[in-house]
């Protein structure tokens, strides 16, 4: 079973940023989505760069024919390296979900957030 980790106060993570955070000697990222609290590893998998302080967006989807369209925006981080886009929810890459960086469950107790590693 993970062991839970004080990461911080509910009111401290934004709504349009990550808090960046440090558990255990890992750097996280907590985001505050729609549906709760969301926590990612703080490491792009591709070239080891800060993902969660990229910003948090949307990205866009085939619609079928040619066109394009805006979707699920904030719901994604883009690595401010190169531009790779990871679902917060999941840590998923979106274009091969194999990759993936680590995501922890988070819990919230009162105003205390915490990580479970």
């Amino acid at each position: 079973m993970a062991n839970k980790h004080f990461a911080c106060k509910t009111e401290e993570v934004p709504t349009d940023a990550a808090k960046i955070v440090t558990v255990s000697n890992m750097p996280i990222g907590v985001f505050k989505l729609d549906d709760g609290y969301h926590a990612l590893l703080n490491i792009c998998p591709h070239k080891g760069a800060a993902l969660c302080e990229g910003p948090i967006c949307g990205t866009t989807r085939e619609t079928g024919t040619t066109e394009f369209i805006y979707d699920r925006p904030g719901e994604i981080v883009r690595c401010a390296w190169h531009g790779w886009e990871f679902d917060i929810r999941s840590g998923e890459f979106l274009v091969d979900s194999s990759i993936k960086t680590r995501r922890f469950d988070v819990s919230v107790e009162g105003n205390d957030l915490f990580v479970h590693l």
